[in-house]
């Protein structure tokens, strides 16, 4: 596997817990999403906001997240979405999982995370 797609491997691996983890903050919009990814992520982790969305939609159907339509006097309008209860269980346990992949990478070849 090439290092591009490593890394596609591993921004598609990792999506579901940075939309959840930027959730649990506070209630955000889809480009505001894309926008925090990539801005904390040092521009290493970027995503088009059109390419997030239908990720977005799956974890609404999942009930992991919930979205409502807000309308501001001279904006357009935009898809708000919040964390649901199952949402936060989901993160919890991704936040586990992730750590003990990092423990396990340090362990076997001494890669270890912030």
């Amino acid at each position: 596997m090439g290092m591009n797609a490593l890394a596609r491997e591993l921004k598609r691996g990792s999506t579901q817990v940075l939309v959840l983890a930027l959730l649990e903050e506070r209630e955000r919009h889809g480009y505001e999403i894309a926008r925090l990814i990539e801005e904390r992520s040092g521009g290493t982790i970027s995503f088009h906001a059109a390419s997030l969305y239908p990720t977005l939609y799956r974890m609404e159907e999942r009930d992991l997240i919930e979205g409502r339509w807000v309308e501001k006097v001279g904006q357009r309008r935009r898809r708000y979405y919040r964390l649901t209860r199952g949402g936060r269980a989901v993160l919890a346990s991704q936040r586990s999982t992730w750590d003990n992949f990092f423990q396990a990478l340090n362990r076997v070849a001494r890669i270890t995370h912030a």
